[in-house]
């Protein structure tokens, strides 16, 4: 009788954890395209609009494009790390996930240490990156994931050293509690400067625009994924996203 609880729970929560992920995929997926046509307003240019009523079909057009074009592999890079390295990047970010409580019974997993838990696996990512640039054989490819990598590890002290205050204001390292303490005051208008601080930090830690400063189009091509094509490279885009998103919920 335990067995098959025990066993009803593993499946209940293998369920869980596939609905999340479909969910997060396709609300990412979306969220980008807001984000391409807010882009789009403030450059002054147009946005996706083509693909589908006003675009609402480009982010299933994108990943449907990534997803069934040829994955090509350089002669000369590490054909094992070269493909380990986006799959371990994406991982990553799912598992953050994880621990992110959409309502007070809606979540995934409920870890006292939640904070120091999405810290730690953050960190990982860098390996990730390094990886992808030292498995290219590549010198511009190595000298972007370094790039990435300085910076990743600079906004992330100061991203951690922010939450680390609102942990301490809360009294506790869980999100659910660090959520409920905010029933009264949200945490944005009582420490507004922080706020501002965060919002700058996650945008230059997840190389979204205007910090996208490790690409540097102009020297070193697209950075540490510029060997990479088709659904590896979506799983870099991806990581990405799903990590500013997911400093967007904590926020």
């Amino acid at each position: 009788m335990f067995k098959y609880i025990k066993n009803m729970h593993i499946l209940f929560l293998i369920i869980k954890s596939i609905i999340l992920i479909i969910s997060i995929l396709i609300g990412v997926a979306y969220l980008t395209l807001v984000e391409r046509q807010l882009m789009g307003i403030l450059q002054r240019r147009k946005g996706p609009l083509v693909v589908g009523f006003t675009g609402l079909l480009q982010p299933l057009a994108d990943g449907l494009k990534l997803f069934i074009k040829e994955i090509i592999i350089p002669s000369s890079a590490n054909k094992v790390l070269f493909i380990l390295a986006p799959i371990f990047f994406f991982f990553l970010a799912l598992m953050n996930w994880a621990i992110i409580p959409f309502s007070d019974n809606l979540y995934l997993a409920n870890i006292n240490l939640s904070i120091l838990y999405l810290l730690s696996i953050s960190s990982l990512s860098v390996y990730g990156i390094i990886l992808s640039g030292w498995s290219s054989n590549s010198n511009y490819a190595f000298l972007g994931s370094l790039r990435s990598t300085a910076q990743m590890i600079s906004y992330e002290i100061s991203i951690s050293f922010i939450l680390i205050s609102i942990c301490l204001i809360s009294q506790s390292f869980n999100l659910i509690d660090i959520i409920n303490n905010q029933q009264n005051i949200w945490n944005i208008f009582t420490f507004f400067p922080l706020f501002i601080l965060f919002t700058i930090s996650i945008l230059a830690e997840t190389n979204r625009h205007p910090f996208d400063l490790p690409e540097a189009e102009s020297e070193l091509v697209s950075g540490y994924n510029v060997e990479y094509s088709a659904i590896t490279f979506a799983f870099f885009f991806l990581r990405g996203i799903c990590k500013y998103y997911i400093n967007v919920f904590i926020k």
